[in-house]
């Protein structure tokens, strides 16, 4: 018989409510209806999996940013893969496993309350699980980063609501994607959005980035627009921080150094957008991801 790790990856952040806790906020006020349990962050998962033959008692929700892992529910096996979510139901009796080659990175949360059979509803309908192509992964990621975050902070009501908030938005960012389709990765705004992730580090241009991708600079930044619900300015900077925060949380690399990884040569002018986008600097960030680490 195989045995996964649970947690205790280098690098992790992991924050899991008290039971006790639970139950007393699940029947008062925002929290009844939808509360975040348990989230976290587990970079490079090696070895990484949960078999739970009676399921969880709350939804589960993992986005899969690098590698791959395999989820088994019933007679069938699914793969989830870079840009993914896996969506399970209470109950819904599983293994989920990180690829043995090329294990997966994750964001996760747990969520329960009454408004969870709503926000499942139109993502696993009646199968009790579901693999979903997200068609803006940048942006599930951040908003799963936000109920990591609030965990953090404390147990208070107001942060267990801030949670709940983000929470919500992960499940209905999933649960709109899911049915708007498959995403469509021949377009020329993903294709752009790959573009982006590959070559973070390169100077943006969007009339360039249009003909990349065959199309006139107005034409291209309206669609863009539509999709993703931002310029494509906004966008990249959303992306460079989000992997400047898993660079500072997982690598020992100077501030200067990440800088340049994400594109700002500049290492003061990064430190300043980090800290727009972020809330704090570069190295205060490092310094409070490693506090929490230890706790």
């Amino acid at each position: 018989m195989v045995t996964y790790t649970r947690d205790g990856f280098p690098g992790q952040r992991m924050r899991v409510l008290p039971r006790p806790l639970v139950s007393e906020a699940l029947t008062v006020g925002v929290t009844e209806r939808l509360l975040a349990t348990d989230a976290g962050y587990f970079p490079h998962a090696a070895n990484h999996g949960r078999s739970r033959p009676k399921g969880a008692r709350e939804a589960v929700v993992l986005v899969c940013t690098e590698g791959r892992g395999w989820c088994d529910v019933g007679d069938s096996t699914e793969a989830i893969g870079v840009g993914q979510a896996l969506v399970l139901a209470p109950g819904t009796p599983h293994l989920y496993r990180a690829d043995r080659d090329d294990p997966w990175t994750l964001w996760w949360c747990h969520a329960a309350g009454s408004d969870v059979p709503t926000l499942l509803a139109p993502i696993v309908g009646g199968a009790g699980h579901a693999v979903v192509d997200l068609h803006d992964p940048a942006r599930a990621v951040h908003t799963m980063e936000q109920v990591v975050q609030a965990l953090e902070r404390d147990e208070t009501r107001p942060v267990l609501m801030a949670a709940a908030g983000a929470a919500w938005n992960v499940l209905a960012q999933i649960g709109a994607d899911r049915l708007a389709g498959p995403r469509n990765d021949a377009g020329p705004v993903q294709r752009a959005r790959d573009y982006l992730l590959e070559h973070l580090d390169a100077p943006v241009r969007v009339p360039e980035l249009a003909a990349h991708v065959g199309l006139s600079a107005s034409h291209f930044a309206a669609l863009f627009r539509h999709a993703t619900g931002g310029g494509v300015l906004e966008y990249v900077k959303s992306i460079r921080m989000a992997r400047a925060r898993v660079m500072l949380m997982t690598t020992s690399r100077t501030v200067a150094e990440v800088a340049r990884e994400v594109g700002y040569p500049d290492a003061f002018y990064f430190s300043r957008q980090f800290r727009a986008v972020s809330g704090s600097s570069p190295s205060q960030f490092r310094q409070a991801s490693r506090a929490d680490h230890v706790s």
